[in-house]
């Protein structure tokens, strides 16, 4: 939509500009649309171009989910529609799971990152690695791989100061508040290629470090994410909310998009010489195939979550062949819906 809008109809750059852009953000942090949306924004409109671009692109989808959240938690909205979200739920592993195939196809490229990705995800799942070090590492894996000449003979010095600088911060007592800011921050500020990517940093943060939600509330913010006419990025809102109220949700989506704007808005040049310099691109190669595992890892656990018996599971193997074999714009919201629709009717009938 947004190519059609502002490359074939409003002639804003060229095709070849617009594909260019796109791929820097696809290997830069963040949700790639929203950038995009800044970027034209900033092109056409200067710095207060791309800040109401981008807040256009994503305002309708905060102030409905932020209305979805408040009754989720306030009148119970689980409690009371199991029959739907029975069915809805069984949908998100099969929204995930897609989002790998899809996300491989793009980032995994040649063998050695397909092994980074299988590695990934099998230190996520099994060892319970900390996603950072995996992704660091994912990185350097393939720096190595591709650069070992260059390194082969270089004196290698290693410093500890950074882990000592991170010490201290565990005994800092921040509020709540500045709590789930930072981990939207980190989770904006560490993702890569688009939304799907931000689900196991939040899951990770949200549900086994803070414990602010469990898994089956987790995969419930998924679900209504998937209905909203907004980037699923905002179920981010939800996660925010269940873990700290209002200003919970404001801070979540605050610390999630802010990076989207930021590095738009001042920072689009430097990142377009960052992500085409030759020496850092397999770097930024080695830690998109990093996230491939961490979601792979995430997908389990969501289909652990969301598949509780055989219809459940003949539900989400159903949709995930829709969304394999239908591309359309509303083709997620209509599986979404669909399931919910199946799932409630057997509620109803015959559970």
């Amino acid at each position: 939509m947004i190519k059609r809008e502002c490359v074939d109809e409003e002639r804003w750059v060229s095709e070849e500009t617009f594909k260019k852009t796109l791929a820097v953000y696809q290997v830069l942090p963040g949700p790639e649309a929203h950038e995009l949306c800044v970027y034209f924004g900033r092109i056409r409109g200067g710095k207060l171009g791309g800040f109401l671009a981008g807040l256009g692109f994503m305002l309708p989808g905060f102030a409905l989910m932020l209305a979805l959240s408040i009754v989720y938690v306030e009148a119970n909205l689980a409690g009371r529609l199991d029959e739907l979200f029975y069915g809805l739920t069984a949908a998100v592993g099969a929204i995930v799971a897609r989002a790998v195939v899809r996300l491989s196809g793009t980032f995994i490229t040649d063998f050695p990152l397909a092994l980074i990705a299988i590695v990934g995800f099998v230190l996520i799942l099994f060892v319970d690695a900390s996603f950072v070090l995996v992704l660091l590492g994912a990185g350097l894996a393939y720096e190595l791989w591709i650069n070992a000449d260059r390194w082969a003979g270089r004196p290698q010095s290693f410093s500890l100061a950074p882990g000592f600088l991170v010490v201290p911060m565990g005994a800092v007592t921040v509020s709540l508040t500045a709590t789930i800011f930072w981990e939207g921050l980190e989770a904006g500020l560490l993702t890569f290629g688009g939304a799907f990517t931000v689900i196991p940093f939040l899951q990770e943060s949200s549900v086994n470090v803070h414990h602010w939600l469990t898994d089956s509330q987790f995969v419930d913010g998924l679900a209504m994410g998937g209905v909203l006419p907004a980037p699923l990025i905002i179920f981010s809102t939800f996660v925010g909310y269940v873990a700290g109220g209002l200003a919970g949700g404001l801070a979540m989506t605050l610390g999630i998009f802010l990076p989207a704007f930021v590095f738009p808005i001042f920072f689009h040049r430097g990142l377009v010489a960052v992500a085409e310099n030759p020496r850092i691109r397999p770097f930024l190669f080695g830690v998109a195939a990093g996230v491939i595992g961490l979601i792979a890892a995430v997908t389990v656990d969501i289909v652990d979550a969301s598949v509780v018996d055989a219809y459940t599971a003949v539900l989400a193997i159903g949709a995930f062949l829709m969304l394999n074999r239908y591309h359309g714009k509303l083709t997620v919201l209509y599986v979404v819906l669909g399931c919910g629709a199946v799932g409630a009717a057997l509620q109803l009938t015959v559970l």
